[in-house]
């Protein structure tokens, strides 16, 4: 018989989920950083349209990735959280120096398609495991990225 963790789910199912959720949290993390950076260096005639934007968005991925690392915890696991750790880990690579506008976007679009990727096979691993709650939470982002997506790709003229 499987054991169980502290929630009723198998140990052994959720490990690797935690391990999908870690990697998840690196390129969060890597890819709020890179908001930061937009966000302060932006220059150009959409200023003031992107400074803001920017802002909207890393406020929305700093609560995520908390939700990211309690959903870690509620798991069983520990959420990775060093820097060098979030760098050697994360498929979204930091964006340095960037401050045109356009640039910004593609990097976020970019970033986009990888956090949507990862959070699919979460989405799938969790429904196989009976996880209702990162599958919960990962739908949600799903959604809410996807809108996002549409939405940048408008303001790029795609």
């Amino acid at each position: 018989m499987s054991k169980m963790n502290q929630i009723g789910l198998e140990e052994e199912k959720t490990k690797e989920l935690v391990e999908k959720l870690n990697d998840l949290l690196a390129n969060y993390q890597v890819f709020y950083q890179n908001n930061r950076g937009f966000h302060w260096n932006i220059q150009g005639d959409k200023f003031f349209e992107l400074h803001a934007k920017f802002e909207e968005l890393y406020t929305d991925l700093q609560d995520k990735i908390d939700e990211i690392a309690e959903r870690i915890l509620t798991l069983g696991g520990t959420p990775m959280h060093t820097l060098e750790d979030y760098v050697k880990t994360s498929k979204i690579k930091a964006a340095q120096n960037v401050s045109e506008g356009a640039a910004c976007i593609r990097s976020i679009l970019d970033a986009f398609t990888v956090l949507l990727e990862k959070q699919r096979a979460i989405l799938d691993l969790s429904d196989e495991s009976g996880d209702e709650g990162t599958n919960a939470m990962v739908s949600d982002y799903i959604r809410e990225q996807e809108k996002l997506v549409w939405m940048f790709n408008s303001w790029m003229g795609q």
